[in-house]
């Protein structure tokens, strides 16, 4: 191409380049919105940051956020999830459970009580080896409680797995009494050693059903202590087949109840962590009245309740009345009932109201037991003893928890 006609070429490529240019400019300014026509956003926040400067627990899903920026999609569900109450049908799922790893579970606690009189005729124990044999279980478990109490067990492991540990441990000391009779000296540590695994079992259970009814504690403590009533008087169905069998098969319950706990139980979501040990903290408790008040009622009232229950088989065998139904009967299905209509009645007319009604009721029970014993209305005095024994017991623990 001749030297003119290439710079004829090469202008007119740069003319139309420009005009290009310039339409494209033009559109470009035509599309892009001025200052004043583009709305004001307040400044994106970071998920870090949101979280770090407003906590999920402060953040109620109903609410807008507390902030000027816009939160992270992600994080909103997360506040949502962690601050939405627990789903009624998962609450009522692991209450459930929970009842069932009690009864189940607590089945050994009075095990060896159920068959008193038939160990006595076996062994030749003596009235202060039964004694011994009744009293182990309980001082084994207050022992269990403080120890745990005092290692904070309950937040250091989990408590599905305490309970199912304690149940594991109290199965195999109780199915390893009927092959250590010979030996002597062991019946008693042996006992000491059931109640010691029990202290993980019960307390621990309280603590997780709270979690998950903290709304509800009435009737929620009430459920679980109707539970333990029934797994405390299923040794006394089994009464006929001899005191090998019962003592196996609560083993093998406690057992059941262990894989329960282990496989499904789970802490909810209002459960806390438990304030450290404070040993200086008892002489607070015992300086304010209304501790001091309710410790002492709890005393008694479990003064009352274990002697009922352990001596119960004792007392119908002194009296020629039938053992094992009616045990079963008084302490399990009258002791559930009891439970749940003070929890009940608790969240009603008030936990210090029941605590007295259900204390005066039983205590002449207990008045007329002597007048009743070997006449035809002993089995109606021991029924409603059995009611109003246990029914103050869910209002004791639920003013000290």
């Amino acid at each position: 191409m001749p030297p003119n006609g290439l710079g004829r070429w090469a202008g007119r490529q740069r003319c139309s380049t420009s005009w290009a240019a310039r339409r494209v400019g033009s559109a470009a300014r035509e599309s892009v919105p001025t200052q004043e026509e583009v709305p004001r956003r307040a400044p994106t926040t970071h998920p870090a940051q949101y979280v770090r400067d407003f906590p999920a627990q402060r953040v109620k899903p109903h609410l807008p956020p507390l902030t000027s920026g816009i939160p992270h999609p992600q994080v909103e569900r997360v506040i949502s999830l962690r601050s939405a109450p627990a789903r009624p049908t998962t609450a009522t799922r692991q209450l459930v459970l929970l009842a069932l790893v009690q009864v189940c579970g607590m089945s050994v606690w009075f095990s060896a009580s159920a068959v008193v009189p038939a160990l006595r005729a076996e062994w030749a124990l003596s009235r202060e080896d039964t004694i011994l044999l009744t009293a182990a279980v309980q001082v084994g478990f207050a022992c269990g409680a403080v120890v745990s109490a005092a290692l904070n067990l309950a937040d250091r492991i989990r408590p599905h797995l305490l309970i199912a540990t304690g149940a594991v441990l109290a199965a195999v000391v109780t199915a390893a009494l009927p092959w250590c009779a010979p030996v002597r000296g062991l019946v008693v540590p042996l006992r000491f050693a059931a109640g010691f695994a029990l202290a993980g079992v019960y307390p621990v259970g309280m603590k997780v059903v709270v979690s998950w009814l903290p709304r509800k504690r009435g009737i929620a403590l009430g459920t679980l202590l109707a539970a333990l009533t029934v797994g405390s008087a299923l040794p006394h169905l089994p009464v006929a087949l001899g005191w090998r069998a019962v003592l196996v098969g609560a083993a093998v319950l406690a057992t059941v109840g262990a894989g329960v706990s282990a496989l499904f139980v789970r802490e909810g979501p209002a459960g806390a962590p438990s304030p450290p040990w404070q040993p200086r903290y008892l002489g607070r408790m015992a300086a304010d009245r209304r501790q001091r008040l309710v410790c002492l009622g709890y005393f008694g009232h479990m003064w009352e309740l274990y002697a009922l229950w352990a001596w119960l088989p004792t007392y119908l065998a002194a009296t020629g009345g039938p053992r094992g139904l009616t045990a079963f009967a008084v302490i399990g299905i009258c002791g559930a009932a009891g439970c749940l209509l003070g929890g009940v009645l608790s969240d009603r007319c008030g936990r210090a109201v029941v605590a007295m009604a259900a204390m005066l009721v039983s205590a002449g029970c207990a008045v007329l037991s002597y007048a009743v014993a070997g006449t035809a209305l002993l089995l109606p005095v021991l029924l409603v003893w059995g009611v109003a024994v246990i029914a103050d017991s869910g209002q004791f623990s639920a003013a000290l928890a």
